[in-house]
Order: structure tokens, then C-alpha cells, then sequence
């Protein structure tokens, strides 16, 4: 019974201290006495209560790893939006790139034929009317396009239209098998019909059964009247394979035509033909020719520099003679 009581009174007075600490604590405010002693405890316990909290609360530290990790994705996905924008902003500008030396190509093939062209992009492919091997392109009858007329890029051929909207027109290619070309040889003036395989190849019927013809030959287009559906001169490209003759009244051989069908972007429509048959004034210089003409233009310059040095010289020697002082 002794010790309840001396237990309550304990308990009453350790009550009554800290009530009296608490409010001594709450009147003091900043300037509290108890400040100190509470650093103190904070100094002693704190790091025991952080290794403690850390172990009994793993629910708030996975809350902070994935919020680093979240902070981690965030940069990581920042870095690859902003790799992908280089990637396309460097694609935008090798695609510009190429498409302005396809449009100079183009332009070159036009200027050495005198083809008075409108210029056009490929905006579909695939099979128009029941044909096999056909694009579409963003020129039509608004544009002075009409039926039969031929179409080219700065490699050669490409082929001819064959239908014309107001703003599109329907391109027959030059490798289907239903498109046919007359062709005339480079040099031998040989002429010859060049049929689509429906591949990368061109069958060319010659009509001299004895023609001489070898690998490496180049064709151009001959031309038809009134210059449609084609134009003279276009290059249509070069000999793969020459069939020995049996006998037939004509000599078929496979070209390799200038164009790649499957890699069409811009293109040019013929609407004004040449003056004059270019004949073969169009085909571009063959590689020992470009060989030739660049060994030319360095023995010309070397030959310059070595005329500029020598009338240097003679300059110089000419002005010490009229010095006064060497006369003296």
C-alpha cells in the first residue's frame, strides 16, 4: 500500500516538472533554456534514430531510390529526345543535301540536252491503270503536262507519262515490261528497241543483226516524231551483255539502265524538246575521260605556275639592270 502511494506521488511530481519545462519551453520561444540540453540529446540519439528509422521504415527509403531513379530516368530520357533531334535534324540535312544534287544532276542533264522541263516529285508508287512499274508525281495539267511525254533525272530515262490530272500525273517507268524505247548507240549510231524486264536490266533489240556491240557501250534515246513520247538524246544506259547471233533478223543485248527505279525522288517532265538532236552530248564523261581531263587541268596549271614564276623572275632581273646604283 506504501509504495502505491509513494508511486503516485512520484508520478504526480514528475508530472507537475515537465509540465512546468514544457511551459517555461513554449514562454521562452527562441531563447528557450532547454535548447541546449535539447541539441545535446539530439546529438547523442539522432544518429540512433536515423539507423533505427532507416530500419524499421524501408517503405520511405524505397520512396527516395525511386525518386533518384526517377530523376535518373528523367536526364537519361532528356539525353535520348535530344540525341533523336540530332539524329533527325542531321537525316533533315543530308536528305536536303541530297535532293539539291539530284536537282543540280538534273539541271545538268536538262542544260547539256536543251530540254525545256518542269520539275517534279514522286509522291506514290505502285500499280496504276494495270501497270506493273508506275509513280505518280506532284505535276499535272496546270503545270503544261499532257500524255506522251517523257520524263528524266539527272541519271537518264526515267520513262513517260501516260495519264494527267490537274495536279498529278501517272509515270509509265522505263523498266516495265510493257514500256518500249528506240535507242541509237553512242558512236555506231546502231538503233535498237530497249524493252522493260520488270528488273533492273533492259532487253535491246538490235535491228543490225551484225552490229558491233561489247560491254561497256552506252545508248541514248533515238527519239520519236514530233518528239513523242521521247525526246532524242536522253541517256538510257550502257551494255552488261551481248547474246551471240543465231540467226535471227535482229541481236538482243541487256542494259543497265542509268536510272534506279526503286530509288525515285525528283524528276523532270519535257514539255519543251530541242532545237537540235543533242545525239550524245547528254551522256555523262566516262571515268577515263574524267581520269584524262583532271590530269589535263594539272599539267595546265603546273604549266601556268611554272609561265607565272618564270615572268616573275625575268621581272626581277629587269628592275636590278634599271637600278642606278648597279649601274654605278
Amino acid at each position: 500500500m506504501r509504495d502505491t502511494r509513494e508511486s503516485r506521488l512520484l508520478l504526480v511530481l514528475l508530472v507537475s516538472v515537465a509540465f512546468a519545462l514544457i511551459t517555461m519551453d513554449i514562454r521562452s520561444g527562441d531563447n528557450s533554456p532547454l535548447d541546449g540540453a535539447r541539441e545535446a540529446a539530439a546529438s547523442v540519439f539522432g544518429p540512433v534514430e536515423e539507423g533505427v528509422a532507416g530500419a524499421v521504415d524501408p517503405v520511405a527509403n524505397a520512396i527516395s531510390a525511386v525518386r533518384e531513379s526517377g530523376d535518373r530516368r528523367t536526364r537519361i530520357s532528356e539525353l535520348e529526345r535530344e540525341n533523336a533531334e540530332l539524329r533527325q535534324q542531321l537525316g533533315s540535312e543530308e536528305h536536303r543535301d541530297s535532293r539539291i544534287e539530284q536537282l543540280d544532276e538534273m539541271l545538268r542533264t536538262a542544260g547539256a540536252g536543251q530540254y525545256g522541263i518542269v520539275g517534279a516529285q514522286v509522291i506514290a508508287i505502285g500499280a496504276a491503270q494495270g501497270f506493273s512499274w508506275t509513280v505518280t508525281i506532284d505535276a499535272g495539267s496546270e503545270d503544261g503536262l499532257t500524255r506522251d511525254m517523257t520524263v528524266l533525272n539527272g541519271d537518264g530515262l526515267v520513262g513517260r507519262v501516260t495519264t494527267v490530272g490537274p495536279g498529278t500525273a501517272t509515270v509509265l517507268l522505263a523498266n516495265d515490261p510493257g514500256f518500249t524505247v528506240g535507242t541509237r548507240l553512242e558512236g555506231s549510231e546502231e538503233l535498237g528497241l530497249a524493252t522493260g524486264r520488270g528488273d533492273n536490266t533492259l532487253d535491246v533489240q538490235l535491228i543490225n543483226q551484225q552490229a558491233r556491240v561489247q560491254e561497256g557501250d552506252r545508248m541514248v534515246t533515238f527519239g520519236s516524231e514530233e518528239n513523242r513520247p521521247f525526246v532524242p538524246g536522253v541517256p538510257v544506259g550502257e551494255v552488261v551483255n551481248v547474246e551471240r547471233s543465231t540467226g535471227d533478223l535482229t541481236r538482243t543485248v541487256q542494259v543497265q539502265p542509268y536510272v534506279a527505279f526503286t530509288q525515285l525522288d525528283l524528276v523532270g517532265v519535257v514539255v519543251e524538246p530541242p532545237r537540235d538532236n543533242p545525239r550524245d552530248s547528254v551522256l555523262p564523261p566516262r571515268p577515263e575521260d574524267e581520269a584524262r581531263n583532271e590530269e589535263q587541268e594539272r599539267d595546265g596549271d603546273a604549266g601556268a605556275d611554272a609561265d607565272a614564276d618564270a615572268d616573275a623572275g625575268a621581272a626581277d632581273g629587269g628592275g636590278e639592270d634599271d637600278d642606278p646604283a648597279t649601274r654605278s
